[in-house]
């Protein structure tokens, strides 16, 4: 019998493996951070800030982790979070266009870096009027476009 035209196992193990598709999400997690904030600052304002997305917004959150082991671990963010940091200018218009776009939002502002408990920070944020507020961190959550207009002025934080 002729095999002239019959693969053999040989070739399909050696054929080049497709890569999955890149997971593209519709909507976007973004923190923006003011550029004039400490190291120290920055990772604790970014903490609290995207603290506050999960519970609000539980379709953020993905499946519980677990190890080859079975060890199981918290579930975390099902897509990433992008960090931005601009002026102090930059955050308060940024503020501006998630309220009038009414997108889920967090604030940290430099009143929260005296208090040291989560009713004083409440307390410190309610004592102030909304234009005035000291901005130093916003998370925002929404449509990918939507996300990109409130962070539009800003640069990614490196």
């Amino acid at each position: 019998m002729s095999s002239t035209s019959s693969t053999s196992n040989e070739t399909l193990e050696n054929a080049p493996a497709v890569a999955p598709a890149p997971v593209r999400f519709d909507t976007k997690i973004a923190v923006l951070l003011r550029e004039d904030l400490e190291p120290w600052q920055r990772l604790n304002v970014t903490a609290f800030l995207v603290s506050g997305l999960g519970p609000a917004v539980p379709e953020v959150v993905g499946e519980p982790y677990e190890d080859a082991d079975g060890v199981g671990y918290l579930p975390m963010f099902r897509q990433p979070v992008l960090v931005f940091e601009g002026t102090k200018e930059t955050l308060k218009a940024a503020h501006g266009k998630a309220l009038s776009r009414a997108l889920p939002r967090a604030l940290f502002t430099a009143d929260l870096f005296t208090t040291g408990n989560d009713r004083d920070n409440r307390a410190a944020v309610r004592a102030v009027p909304t234009a005035d507020l000291d901005l130093v961190g916003l998370a925002v959550y929404g449509p990918r476009n939507a996300v990109d207009k409130v962070v539009k002025g800003a640069r990614m934080h490196h």
